[in-house]
């Protein structure tokens, strides 16, 4: 039987600890919640959480120094999985307070400009459509589509369409989640989804314990 693989919850302070926390432990993981960059030492995989504004989060993990954690890790392509806030910081730069994100990938974070009768937050359950079906995140999942439960009114804009990993529709086409290497991360909340997020974090602590 193969070892429960550590796997690291950032709590900068915000976000949803104690449902990922669960989620993850119920795929199969050993979690610890990290508050400090040394703290990630034995661990095989890192998930950043997040609701709320993107501002406070990396103000927050600039704070700690976590935010230059977070890139190095990534850089290293070690298992790192982003959820809402965590997806959205990795980018260049969010129209939500004019805000400066990580700088991982190329792009930019934009708000919703829907048609009349679509309300801003996009909130509930949508269909996302896997664009990358080969992805060790989306294995046991159907490419062309499963439902997850999505809160945001904002969304992602890669400059790099290979960074794109699924897709959902809200009055628009908007990108659902990213993935490189071993980095993954989603918009929609695979802890809030039942049984296919569950299957989200179960993949994800496979890719721990195969890196």
């Amino acid at each position: 039987m193969k070892t429960a693989p550590r796997i690291a919850v950032i709590d900068y302070g915000m976000g949803n600890l104690r449902s990922v926390t669960k989620a993850v432990e119920a795929a199969g993981g050993d979690v610890i919640v990290v508050t400090q960059p040394a703290e990630l030492t034995g661990v095989s995989g890192v998930v950043l959480p997040g609701v709320g504004a993107l501002a406070d989060c990396v103000t927050a993990l600039r704070a700690t120094g976590m935010d230059e954690a977070v890139r190095t890790w990534i850089a290293a392509d070690r298992p790192f999985l982003g959820v809402c806030l965590g997806l959205q910081a990795l980018f260049d730069y969010s129209e939500e307070a004019q805000t400066a994100g990580l700088g991982i990938f190329p792009g930019k974070v934009v708000r919703f400009k829907l048609p009349a009768g679509l309300k801003v937050p996009h909130m509930g359950w949508n269909t996302v459509r896997f664009t990358q079906p080969d992805s060790p995140l989306v294995a046991g999942l159907m490419p062309e589509g499963e439902a997850f439960y999505f809160v945001h009114s904002y969304y992602c804009v890669s400059a790099d369409p290979d960074l794109v990993l699924a897709e959902c529709d809200y009055g628009l086409k908007f990108t659902a989640a990213i993935a490189r290497g071993r980095c993954f991360a989603t918009q929609f909340h695979p802890e809030k989804s039942q049984t296919k997020g569950i299957q989200i974090y179960r993949n994800f602590v496979s890719v721990a314990i195969s890196a």
